[in-house]
Order: structure tokens, then C-alpha cells, then sequence
């Protein structure tokens, strides 16, 4: 079943216009607090492009990410992307005969929609950039989209599902109206359907899911969309109602679990309230009854799965957007994902990331949409190119426009897949005390299949 079917997602009341407002325009008369005012790695800082001769014209990216906060597992690669990125165009960036510089501005969003508003509108009014990138969460990339549409200012965007970006930037379903200036590459609730339906019959069960949804642009949208395709393919939905993101006491909700056996849970949670769930549900009986353990938004990284703990951490499964065995290289770079998750583990010495293939494919839709315009320095040549942009990255193919073989969702996004897989531990001596193992296929087959789910119990 394709995503286009999930339009009964709501977008929590907030319309297209008060988006932009919200996120845009009426950032501008913030003042800044001294938290955003703090000495910044040298990473972070701004590139010095020296080798070029100073008379060369400058094309400004800024990159707005959550380095700190509840999502910084999502931030964990952005020194090391970044590093590539700088490095591939540090001796010039050719367009149309003409060589420029390039300058690559990262923010740290610090996981709040207020900071990444802010920090975007110092990176539009401030900094001047040309394009804007964007990504992981919709409390990071949807103030920071809303406040490039209100500019004017092109922007590409990832790791949202695609109906959170849509619908929470008060977009609709049933009658599209198309960005001029904002666009988006991420999986879809019609993703993890496909990863959930074909994955979850590999454990037997009694198709009694237990979903706990927040209240934020995620839950919203996949409480609408997800909740509906499942109970048509067969599975019985309990769904204890919405809570809200920093909750405490789950009791509730477990108790409802277990009243009802639910033997498959499913959430999507900022990181923490996993954490704090997860183990009220063990120490009240919950998790020695759940055979298919689906996590989503949080258990996306070793990181995340050692604050759980390593024993109920264990064969706890997830989607997984990107890993080191897809058969797809970075345009920009010419490194391939081995390559690409290889380079990060020995300079971070961590395992791998699935956020470090997301973050390099913005730098190459960046790179490919600059080249396409003709000219960086025109917004509104860079937003055409964008319209229709066909591009390879460590994602795979991601191809805008009505021309792309694979049908759009909705105007400016490109759905990309996200295989399901589970959490295992490893033998002592291994070096890492998790590894992921992709176990379906469904959206994408050149993914390699590792091993067949395990049950968590």
C-alpha cells in the first residue's frame, strides 16, 4: 500500500500560513539568548577556503542539526560528514565554467523548535546563505524549512517522515499546494508499514500491537496514517491515546498492554521517554511478555540502545535508513557506504550510524542543485533546479519532479526506504557491544537481507 492512502494524518491544527509565520517571519525580531551566543567547535565554524584567490565569488551552505539535547544521537556524524564535505570542495566548486568557493555554516538546534528557528534566521539574515540544509526530527527541520520558505531561501531537508514534514508544516493531502522553496527526501508512514508487515510475520504472534504515539508532529501523523494500515492488514491496535513528550509515569499504558497481551509494541518517542518507558515496562512485567519489540525515532543508534541498557536493549528492532552494506556511493565524495561507515568508525572509534548516509546525501543533493542552476548565487535558480533534480547518493537514487520513475507522494518530496532490522549483541572482544542486522527488503531489495528477526522473548 503506498503512503499517498495515509492522508487522514492531521496536522495538529496548524495551517500553512501560521507555519510560516510561526517559523519564518516571526523569527526575525528575536533576540538571541546568550546559550546560542557560546564558543562553537572548530568544526563548526565556518570553512576558510584560503587556497582560492580571495577575488573568488562564495556560495554559502548553512546546516542546521540537532548536536545537543534529546536528539543528539542524530548529531553524532555531522563532524565527520561535514569533514568530507569541506574537503570535496575545498579546492573550488565549478558551475557553468565558473569556479567558486564554498562555505559551510553548521548550527546546533539543540533538539528545540525555538533554537532552530533562531539559528536559522541567523543563518538567512545574518549569514546570507544560498541554500539551507536541514535534518532529523520535525522539532529541528520544520522550524528551520518554515523559516527558508518565508524567505525565500532554498532548503533541502531529511530524516522526517515525509507526512510529519508535510502535514505539520499545514500542508494537505487531498489538495497538495507545492513549497516554492523547501524540499524533502525521508521515509513515510507507507515505509514502515511495508517494513513492519513484512518483517513482523518472520515472529509468531497474536497480531495484538500495543502503540504508544506522542503528541508532536510524529505521533500525529502516524497515529492518522499507520493505525489505519495496520488494522486493515489483519493486526489489533491498542492504542492507549496520546501523551506528551517528557512524561514520567507510564503506568497506564502498561497496564492497558498487558490487560490486552499485546505481544508486538511499537512507539515513537524522543529517546529519553523510551528510556523511561522501557524500563517501567520491565519492572511491571511488561517486556517478559512482548515478543516483537518495534522502536522508531529513538533506538536508531548504539547510542541510544546502551541508555536502555544492553540486556533490554537486546533484540529490540527498528528501521534503518541507511547502513554500510547498501550498494550505493556519495556523488560528491565518491565513497561508497563501506567506505563511507568504515571512515566514520575509525575516526569516532563508534560503531557505525545510519544518520551518517542521510547527512552526506544533503551535501550531495546540495552539490547536484547548486551545479544544475547554472548559478549558485540566484535562489530562485537553485529552487527551479531542485524541482526536477536527479541525483545518486549513499540513499540511493533520489529524483524530484514528475519525471521520476518512481511516483512522488506529494510535490517537492522523494520517499526513500527503510529496511527493518533488530539490535543484537555481540561477543565479548568483538569491539562493539551491539550490531544491527537488517532483516527485510521490502522497499528497497538491493539491501542485503542479514538474518531472520529474532523474538525479544
Amino acid at each position: 500500500m503506498s503512503d499517498e492512502s495515509s492522508g487522514t494524518a492531521k496536522a495538529g491544527g496548524l495551517s500553512r500560513g501560521d507555519f510560516l509565520k510561526r517559523s519564518g517571519a516571526a523569527v526575525g525580531g528575536v533576540v538571541l539568548g546568550g546559550g546560542l551566543a557560546a564558543a562553537e567547535p572548530a568544526w563548526a565554524r565556518p570553512n576558510n577556503p584560503g587556497a582560492l584567490d580571495a577575488s573568488v565569488e562564495t556560495i554559502t551552505i548553512g546546516y542546521v542539526s540537532p548536536l545537543t539535547g534529546a536528539d543528539a544521537g542524530f548529531g553524532e556524524p555531522d563532524p565527520y560528514v561535514i569533514s568530507l564535505a569541506k574537503k570535496a570542495f575545498d579546492k573550488g566548486f565549478k558551475v557553468a565554467g565558473k569556479t567558486y568557493k564554498v562555505n559551510i555554516i553548521e548550527k546546533d538546534a539543540q533538539s528545540t523548535p525555538s533554537v532552530s528557528a533562531q539559528v536559522t534566521q541567523q543563518l538567512i539574515s545574518g549569514d546570507n546563505i544560498d541554500l539551507l540544509l536541514a535534518t532529523s526530527t520535525p522539532e529541528v527541520v520544520l522550524p528551520a524549512v518554515g523559516a527558508a520558505e518565508a524567505a525565500g531561501v532554498p532548503a533541502v531537508s531529511t530524516t522526517v517522515p515525509w507526512q510529519a514534514w508535510w502535514l505539520g508544516s499545514g500542508n494537505s493531502l487531498t489538495k497538495p499546494v507545492p513549497y516554492q522553496w523547501i524540499f524533502h527526501f525521508s521515509f513515510g508512514v507507507g515505509n514502515f508499514f511495508d517494513t513492519y508487515t513484512d518483517m513482523w510475520p518472520q515472529v509468531p504472534t497474536n497480531k495484538t500491537v500495543g502503540v504508544m504515539y506522542p503528541n508532536d508532529s510524529d505521533g500525529n501523523a502516524i497515529r492518522g496514517a499507520l493505525e489505519p494500515l495496520l488494522t486493515g492488514a489483519g493486526y489489533k491496535i491498542i492504542d492507549p491515546g496520546a501523551y506528551e513528550d517528557g512524561t514520567t509515569d507510564f503506568t497506564s499504558q502498561i497496564t492497558m498492554f498487558k490487560q490486552n497481551n499485546c505481544q508486538i509494541f511499537n512507539t515513537f518517542p524522543i529517546p529519553p521517554d523510551f528510556t523511561t518507558f522501557w524500563r517501567q515496562a520491565a519492572q511491571q512485567g511488561y517486556t517478559s511478555m512482548v515478543k516483537i519489540a518495534q522502536i522508531a525515532k529513538t533506538g536508531l543508534f548504539v547510542s541510544q540502545i546502551e541508555s536502555v541498557g544492553l540486556k533490554l536493549g537486546n533484540k529490540l528492532a527498528t528501521g534503518c535508513y541507511w547502513g554500510p552494506t547498501w550498494p550505493y556511493k556519495s556523488t560528491l565524495t565518491g565513497i561508497s557506504n563501506k567506505e563511507l561507515a568504515a571512515g566514520y568508525e575509525k575516526r569516532t572509534g563508534k560503531y557505525w550510524n545510519q544518520q551518517t548516509g542521510a547527512s552526506m546525501a544533503l551535501f550531495d543533493v546540495a552539490a547536484a542543485a547548486l551545479k544544475a542552476s547554472g548559478n549558485p548565487k540566484d535562489k530562485t535558480a537553485v529552487a527551479a533546479a531542485l524541482k526536477n533534480l536527479n541525483v545518486n547518493t549513499p540513499l540511493g537514487n533520489l529524483h524530484w519532479g514528475t519525471n521520476s520513475p518512481t511516483k512522488n507522494p506529494v510535490p517537492n518530496v522523494v520517499a526513500t526506504p527503510i529496511p527493518g532490522g533488530q539490535w543484537l549483541t555481540t561477543k565479548k572482544g568483538s569491539g562493539n557491544p551491539l550490531e544491527f542486522v537488517f532483516c527485510e527488503h521490502k522497499d528497497d531489495p538491493k539491501v542485503p537481507i542479514q538474518a531472520k528477526l529474532k523474538p525479544y522473548n
